[in-house]
This record gives structure tokens, sequence and C-alpha cells, in this order.
């Protein structure tokens, strides 16, 4: 094999390598064999079908393996001989005109992971947030626990649907004058003034009296569950049934044992320990963002202009998808357009340094992703979609980019949870309010 560089600029390389058809020849013939010691054709005894006859009917496809395998292995080669890593696919061009019996010549360029200094754990320091359930924070899960569980009584008056209500209505809904697939239903609370409908639903069958009928007319939000009706207009037909009123139990003991929990105490304790959980989780989110701010305060190195560009085409896709759903917020609205993309190049080069930088502290202390960690990602994932936990699983096992998905958040937490056990933490008791301001992103 003849190796020839072709390109050394920065962080990019590129290379002409020839490899002798001698060399490609002799792998074909040997793939040629192997597949003929396997085949079974009808005037040929198993094992002793001519090299010629096999070629025949498979060397186009064994040539495409071979080249395919000889390219591969030239570039890992190419790269390992001289130490490089690539940052990304390396561009492979072969030469035009390339025939079986050639040798083959093709040229390859390819971005490199830079050359840097992993800093010093050990002379980090940061603080770490802490808070605990106060009694207002604990009532407010229980009332929230109570409302979740109120009965409905009937009220007997008959009168209009006011605030604070349930009426129970049948309705079907119509795009177009044409009902659509779970646009209809009876029996169905609906609870006046509150939320878990279409926006303007609730707010137009206020004043309705059981026994009364009504058409209304809503749009369905922008980001709708159901991408058919997104954005639509509809409108629904509402026949009024009766009205109720929702009965908030008491918390007490009884309310307790009602939730599956022996005395209101049990309860509390419960309760407390899921505050705790999300306070520390709360707390252990500022404490990643800090130790990425201090990470990129320490270190500065050339980044392959190729990720670069790849991480801030995928945010600026999205900016320009906000402002077109007129989501930005108010600062970036008072940004002209090329202000904007400077900022958040900005913020793509922050991302890719500290990705990189990441990596590295992974590789070098032989940090990976555990295929058990993997699989408890996936269930995680599948359990967002109840009823269809099996379809999920499935998606992954077929999709190796979506477990790549999932690979990717776990890596970066092992990683950063090595850093914090070498960094020095000092706890710092704040409010719940305190925990939860975020403070502005450093760029």
């Amino acid at each position: 094999m003849q190796v020839t560089e072709t390109l050394s600029e920065s962080l990019k390389r590129g290379f002409t390598i020839v490899i002798k058809e001698t060399q490609l020849a002799e792998k074909r013939n040997a793939r040629l064999a192997e597949m003929g010691h396997q085949m079974n054709i009808p005037g040929f005894r198993p094992g002793k079908i001519p090299l010629a006859v096999v070629k025949q009917r498979y060397g186009e496809t064994v040539q495409n393996e071979v080249l395919n395998d000889a390219v591969g292995d030239a570039v890992k080669t190419t790269l390992e001989e001289r130490g490089l890593r690539a940052a990304a696919q390396p561009q492979i061009t072969l030469k035009e005109g390339y025939k079986e019996g050639d040798d083959l010549e093709f040229s390859f360029e390819v971005e490199l992971i830079p050359e840097f200094e992993v800093p010093d754990f050990k002379g980090i320091n940061l603080t770490r947030l802490k808070a605990k359930p106060d009694d207002e924070a604990l009532n407010k899960a229980l009332e929230s626990i109570a409302q979740r569980q109120r009965d409905y009584k009937d009220i007997e008056e008959k009168r209009p649907a006011a605030k604070g209500d349930v009426l129970v209505v049948d309705f079907v809904g119509k795009v177009d004058g044409v009902a659509f697939d779970g646009g209809t239903a009876d029996d169905v609370n609906v609870e006046i003034g509150g939320s878990g409908f279409i926006p303007g639903f609730a707010e137009q069958i206020e004043g309705m009296t059981p026994g009364e009928e009504k058409q209304i007319t809503v749009t369905f939000p922008e980001d709708y569950q159901a991408p058919n009706l997104a954005g639509k207009e509809a409108t629904f037909d509402i026949k009024a049934k009766g009205l109720k009123e929702a009965v908030t139990p008491e918390i007490n003991d009884e309310f307790a044992k009602k939730v599956g929990l022996e005395s209101l105490d049990n309860l509390k304790d419960l309760v407390g320990k899921q505050i705790s959980s999300e306070y520390d989780q709360m707390s252990h989110m500022r404490l990643k963002r800090d130790i990425l701010d201090v990470l990129a305060e320490k270190v500065s190195f050339e980044i392959p202009a190729g990720l670069l560009d790849a991480e801030f085409n995928q945010i600026w896709q999205r900016i320009e998808a906000d402002r077109k759903e007129g989501r930005l917020d108010e600062e970036d609205k008072a940004k002209d357009e090329e202000t904007l993309k400077a900022d958040y190049r900005k913020i793509a080069e922050r991302r890719v340094r500290l990705g990189l930088l990441l990596v590295e502290i992974g590789r070098l202390n032989s940090i990976a992703v555990t295929d058990e960690e993997l699989t408890q990602a996936m269930r995680s994932e599948a359990m967002r979609y109840p009823g269809k936990e099996k379809e999920v699983i499935e998606f992954f096992q077929k999709n190796p980019q979506a477990i790549d998905s999932l690979r990717g958040p776990i890596y970066e937490n092992k990683v950063i949870d090595y850093i914090l056990e070498l960094a020095t933490i000092e706890d710092k008791e704040v409010t719940a309010e305190e925990l939860a301001e975020m403070p502005a992103s450093k760029v």
C-alpha cells in the first residue's frame, strides 16, 4: 500500500492511497473460494465448485465487498500509523475509470480531533445548592393529590353551569363539517374554568343548562399531539346532560388509606421524599451546569469546522422554526439576523468544545456506557408511551442511531459524575425558590 499525504492544514488532513491489484486479487480469490465451499450447485460436488463458476455468479458482489473492505482498512491503518483520530467520517473519492485488474487508487480528506490537555479537576471548587421541603411545599403537594382524587356530586338544581361546576356533556367534533377520529364522546365531565381541554372549549360551554344543545368553534394548538388536527379550526356539537360539583376529600388518615397508605403520616413521609428527590435533581442539574461553565473557561482549543457547522445548523433550524411560530424570546426578537447567528454560533462552539473535552476525559479514564444502562434507558423511554412499549423497544433495537441518542446523555452524565467526585464541593442550604432560579447561561 502506497500512501502520499496531500493536505496538512490546521485540523484537516488529506491522503492519496494506492493498493496493488495483487493484494485485491488475493482477497477476491480467497472470498470466492470460501463461498465455493459453502455453495450447492446442481452438477457439482459440494466443496468442488470451480472458482470460475463462483466468480461468474458472484464476482461483482465479491469485488464490491473487497473494495469496500480494502478502502476502509487502508483509511483506518493510515490514521492509526500516524496517531490521528478522525472527528467525523472521512470524505473518500475513488479515481475515475477504475476497473477490475487495475491498482486501486483513491483519496480521502478528514478532520481531526485536536490534541489538548485535560484540566486538573482537583483544583475545581463548586457550591452545591440544597433545599428541604417546607410545610408549604408539602401541603401544596397533598392538595394536588386531593384534587386528583375528587368525587363528583350531582347538582339537583337546574341552572346554568358556572365556574367551578362540572358539566356532563356529549360532543361530536368536526373539521370542515366531517367528524374526525377521537372527536366524539359521551358523558364527559368538563370542569368550567378548568384546564385539560382544547383552549376555548370549556369557556364556551359556561352558562349551558342541562338539556341545552349548542355548537362551538375552537382552534387546535399548533403543537397539538395529533398532527392531523394541529392548528386547525373545528366545530363541536355539544349536548349538556347534567351538572355536578367536584368534592375534594379532606386530607386525613382516611384519605391516605384511599390512596393506598396506612396513615396520613405515611403519606406525608412519602410525599416529602418525592419532593426531596425533585430538589436533589434540580441541585444536580445546577451543579452540572456549573461544572460545564468552569470547564468552558479552563479549556481553549481549535475545533473541527465540520463539527461546528453541523452543530450550528442544527441549532439554527430550531431557531428558524421558533421564529416562524413566534416562539422566540424577547431578547432574541430584538436582534438582527447577523447578530443572532453570531450569538448562536458561539453557543455551538461551546457545545462542540465541551463535547470533545468530555469524550476525551471519558476515553482517558475508560468510562463507557454499559448494555445494561442502555437497556434501562430504552425501558424508561418506552414507559413514556403507555400501550406502545413493545413498539418503542423494537424501534430502538432496529435503529442504531436512535440508540446513540440515548447513549450520549448517559455517557455525558457518567463523565460529569466522575469529575464531580474529584472536585471540591461545598453544600449550601437555600430555599426552594432560590434553587429553582436558573442563572443566565454563559456563552
